[in-house]
């Protein structure tokens, strides 16, 4: 199946402008992060084949910062180097916050959160990274940094499904301490909205968090931020394996909705046992 095609570079629509190059030009300020400034501990990689696609479906925290994804980023490179395929969805709405960014972005593999990116990349043989938490997971409130949030969103099931993928979950404690999430005002946001205060870039960003952290001191809105210089422990899950796969699996809804729920389970027991791991437990 060939990627989807657009005359404009740079948006995600395709799976050709991925630029082994530029990694290896960015791999020596990741390391640096990933020494240094976030000390990051990780284990679990030989869960991850040495060929063939998975379908890599993670928790990330710490705002648009998201220190947890780019590390884990990094160690994907440093194990298996850049030129294996692995292709990272990414929300529709960072092309409209930093498109710059954005563009960066696309070099390093990210392309379109849509489904038809998703089906590309792995009739390509590449593997994907999803995280389908959205804004909800990234910016989920400090108490609930140790819960996983997929926000029921079951579009990755149903690509696993048809695809006949295996999923591999990816986790993390730490980064959620790099921005700390006091609370969530979205729908006082959407009241305000729907009185006539249009959305900031014109999208509705689905949170409106209110937040200690770099550069603001205290913020609200999903604005950019710089990540606390905090330990984080990233670990790569057992592969999860579903009863049955094909066309037929992924449109019977129950089916979809226990392989989810089946899902977050296992996430949720992976990372109640790396908090214990990492000594992160506590009382909040």
């Amino acid at each position: 199946m060939k990627s989807p095609k657009t005359s404009h570079q740079g948006q995600g629509w395709s799976l050709d402008e991925r630029d082994p190059k530029f990694i290896e030009q960015v791999m020596p300020y990741w390391k640096w992060f990933y020494d240094h400034y976030f000390r990051v501990q990780t284990d679990g990689w030989h869960h991850i084949p040495p060929q063939g696609p998975v379908l890599l479906v993670g928790s990330h925290n710490g705002g648009l910062a998201s220190p947890d994804t780019s590390m884990m980023m990094y160690d994907w490179f440093r194990h298996f180097g850049t030129e294996r395929l692995c292709y990272g969805l990414m929300h529709q709405s960072a092309w409209q916050i930093n498109p710059s960014l954005a563009k960066l972005a696309v070099k390093t593999g990210a392309v379109r959160a849509h489904p038809k990116m998703g089906i590309a990349a792995l009739k390509r043989g590449a593997s994907v990274l999803v995280y389908p938490g959205g804004a909800q997971d990234v910016f989920r409130p400090y108490k609930d940094r140790h819960k996983i949030e997929l926000a029921g969103r079951k579009g990755f099931i149903k690509l696993a499904l048809r695809e006949k993928v295996t999923i591999i979950p990816l986790i993390s404690v730490g980064s959620h301490e790099t921005l700390f999430i006091m609370g969530d005002c979205y729908e006082q946001m959407k009241v305000l909205h729907e009185w006539g205060m249009p959305w900031l870039n014109d999208f509705d960003p689905e949170v409106f968090p209110i937040y200690l952290g770099l550069p603001w001191g205290i913020g609200i809105g999903p604005a950019p931020n710089f990540p606390l210089p905090i330990p984080i422990h990233t670990r790569v899950c057992p592969p999860i394996v579903f009863e049955r796969y094909g066309r037929e699996a992924a449109r019977d809804r129950s089916y979809v909705n226990a392989c989810y729920d089946l899902v977050v389970t296992k996430m949720q027991q992976a990372l109640d046992q790396l908090v214990i791991d990492s000594g992160k437990e506590s009382l909040c």
